[in-house]
Formats: C-alpha cells, structure tokens, sequence
C-alpha cells in the first residue's frame, strides 16, 4: 500500500477526459435548470478548489472565485493568488475574481467569544468557524450575484473520514466532484492544467493558520484512506487476513473518524410527533 499523498494510482481507471467533459456538462445542466448565471466557489490554493473552479469556469458560466484569508500561510496565499490569475487568463469573460480579507472579521469574532473557548477544544471550535465565516461570505456573494455555491469536498473526505466542517465547507448547493477519490482528483488536475505548485502541495484544510497538512491531522495519506474506504465497502469490519501491521492501522483510523463524524453524512434528525398528539 502506498503511502504517499499525490500518488495518481487507483485513479488510472478513470478515463479523465470523459470525466471532466461530465462533470463540466452536469455543472451546466443544473445551473441553467435552476435558472441561475452560474457559480461561486472559495479558492484556498488546493487542488479540490483549484479542480472544482476549474470546471466551473469551462462550463462557460459566470464563475466567481473567491480568496478569503484568515491569518493564511504565505505558500497557501500565493498559490491561490496564482491559481486566479490563471483562471483569468484561461476565461477573461466569465471569471469574477474576488478577495474578501477575513482575518479582522474572525479577529473581533474569536475576542467576542466566552473565555473558556481558548482551551485546545476552543482551538478547533475556532479553526471551526472559518469555514464557516468563509461559507457566510460565499453565500452572501452568491445570492447577490444570483450563482450557486459548488462544495469542493471529494468523496473520501465528504463520505469516508467527514474531514469537513458542518455548515462550514461542508454548506454547499451543488458538489461536482464528490464523487473523486482524492487521487483521482489530482489527477483531474493534472489534465485541467493546474499548476505545478498546487499539484504539488501536500494537502491541507487551511484552518490553522500554519503548515500542518491534512494527513499531519488524520495520521494517514489519502492513498492509505481510500484504501481502507474500498476495504469497508467489501466488508463492514475487521481486518483482511492478510493486512500488514499499518493496514491495520489505518483501517483504526479510518473507522475512528467515520464514526464521530458520521452526523456530518447522515440528514438532519427531525422529531416526529405521533398522531395522538393532534387532534
């Protein structure tokens, strides 16, 4: 099993012409039936952000892209800044750049919170809630501009380890590559053309204001994921019989975090009220 993020194998099935071809005509097909201009997406300088604005911008709709920093690490700053230009490069007429500087806005929202926030259970609550001032800004620009939100999570994050935030970036109207493995997305990527910078970097959520990459938080590659999401959909528990020690490992892994965050997959609970109750 290979354990390095960005390897492409696992996504040579995929034929990737026909798939961007797909996605970018489904992305059409929804927005014209929706009766909406087209879409907006939040660019961080990764390659699910990096992909799904791309294939926004071919379907030949308004696309809005938009960088929100919040105290962003520099290399995350600069390969997004860069990753505009060239969609405005590649669709001078369709793409609508947008900078929304966020960091003040999560500034005076972090001080305005209770004291006990500022313990390590604070920490994330508060890497929580970037995402979820970007997806306000996100929205609020949507609404104006009278486009769709399009989500960047890929499968094994949305439906595997729920390696997202609830109501954060995890608040879409429409998830175009929901169905890619990480891998295949890089792969994508590099069909669409993508930079080499982003294609690339290790992989993070840019919650933290630091380096730390999503495999430094999950305690395995995507590679390693997406295996062990293959070995659940072929069987529910325990191990194969001929798992390595870190196979096992990983499979820990992977069931740890698709079991506390399943509430991210499943719908809403609603309370039903039994009929006896009305009259």
């Amino acid at each position: 099993m290979e354990a390095r993020t960005g390897d492409f194998e696992g996504a040579q099935r995929l034929d990737l012409e026909r798939a961007i071809a797909h996605i970018v005509d489904w992305l059409r097909s929804y927005a014209v039936g929706a009766g909406v201009k087209g879409f907006v997406v939040g660019v961080s300088g990764g390659i699910d952000s990096a992909v799904t604005s791309s294939l926004c911008a071919m379907t030949g709709l308004e696309t809005h892209v938009v960088d929100m920093p919040i105290h962003q690490e520099a290399t995350q700053a600069s390969r997004s800044a860069g990753h505009i230009e060239d969609l405005r490069e590649r669709f001078p007429e369709t793409v609508r750049p947008h900078f929304v500087n966020l960091t003040g806005v999560f500034d005076a929202f972090a001080a305005a919170m209770p004291t006990e926030l500022s313990d390590e259970s604070g920490g994330l609550a508060l890497a929580n809630s970037r995402a979820r001032l970007r997806m306000a800004t996100l929205y609020a620009i949507g609404q104006k501009a009278g486009v769709l939100v399009a989500g960047t999570g890929n499968k094994v994050e949305d439906f595997g380890v729920g390696f997202y935030t609830k109501y954060g970036d995890g608040g879409v109207d429409l998830s175009p590559i929901a169905d890619l493995m990480k891998t295949e997305v890089f792969a994508l990527g590099q069909a669409l053309g993508v930079r080499a910078d982003i294609l690339n970097a290790a992989p993070t959520d840019g919650l933290w204001g630091d380096d730390r990459t999503d495999e430094d938080q999950l305690g395995a590659s995507y590679p390693e994921l997406e295996w062990a999401m293959r070995i659940r959909e072929e069987r529910p528990e325990g191990a194969p019989a001929n798992a390595s020690s870190r196979e096992r490992d990983v499979l820990a892994i992977y069931d740890r975090f698709h079991r506390a965050n399943r509430h991210k997959m499943m719908p809403i609970p609603v309370c039903k009220l039994p009929e006896s109750l009305r009259s």
